[in-house]
């Protein structure tokens, strides 16, 4: 194989949403070449058991290892807080791992600012409490304040987003007694950095809120340099793939990766 710099990221997500993050990767990291495989066929990850999100994590990882990537980025919550360590088992040294969770506490907890976090994202990635055992672990001085927020992925894939609906249903979840005191929020879900000021604007941009994509691009970026794997490709060309296809999943690519792009369907459970 062509040496090790050059070879592809691979980054997975239960559907579309984690397009966000292949995005931001896109936008930290021009040159390298990114396969997305969004597991379409299965969604949605969170609600679904901890065995089952494994199985399916591992299936995925398996695939994105043969086509040789260099790095598994997790770009889901759910399967980060579920399937990590079952990912980075399977990788061993194949491949490094990055999730969108570990990224994301190292930078709220080493900001001295940050004493009061806010998490909210699905039932699958609260009820794992994977957030709040990490920060605590790391900074114990922190208090962490975890919120499901279940309505705001199918009000974003529904396309309710900048309007009254979408306004309203954020507004009752931010308002809940859970986040009346936090400092910062934590977007703990791949879709939520769509809604990203319509949040802000709820706390008058007093709350930072934390979008993990744009952390995971630039710790993925530290991580390719310090073990000299930056690609300085020119032109790189991505390949997006799901596990099931319909026009609606082609129509919502373009609002999470923010250009028109071809999905391939290919079936990794024969």
């Amino acid at each position: 194989m062509h040496n090790q710099s050059e070879r592809p990221i691979g980054v997975f997500d239960s559907g579309v949403g984690g397009l966000t993050v292949a995005n931001a990767i896109r936008q930290v990291l021009p040159g390298e070449r990114l396969i997305y495989f969004g597991d379409t066929a299965h969604l949605p990850y969170g609600d679904k058991s901890k065995e089952t999100i494994i199985s399916y994590a591992e299936r995925i990882t398996q695939f994105l290892l043969e086509q040789q990537c260099k790095v598994i980025v997790i770009a889901c919550n759910t399967a980060s807080a579920n399937a990590y360590d079952a990912i980075m088992e399977i990788a061993g040294d194949k491949a490094l791992v990055v999730d969108v969770i570990n990224p994301v506490v190292d930078y709220v907890t080493s900001a001295a600012k940050y004493k009061r976090i806010g998490v909210i994202g699905t039932k699958g990635t609260i009820n794992s409490g994977t957030y709040v055992s990490k920060i605590i672990a790391k900074n114990p001085h922190c208090s962490v304040a975890s919120l499901a927020t279940p309505m705001l992925v199918p009000m974003i894939e529904e396309g309710f987003i900048f309007d009254d609906i979408s306004n309203a249903i954020i507004r009752s979840y931010l308002s809940k007694p859970e986040l009346s005191q936090i400092d910062s929020l934590i977007l703990g879900c791949t879709h939520y950095p769509i809604i990203k000021n319509q949040i802000s604007k709820y706390f008058n941009f007093s709350v930072d809120v934390i979008d993990s994509s744009r952390i995971v691009a630039n710790s993925l970026q530290k991580l390719l340099i310090a073990r000299n794997q930056l690609n300085q490709n020119l032109n790189p060309v991505h390949r997006f793939l799901v596990s099931d296809f319909t026009d609606y999943f082609q129509v919502i690519s373009k609002l999470f990766f923010e250009e028109n792009i071809a999905l391939e369907k290919i079936n990794l459970w024969k």
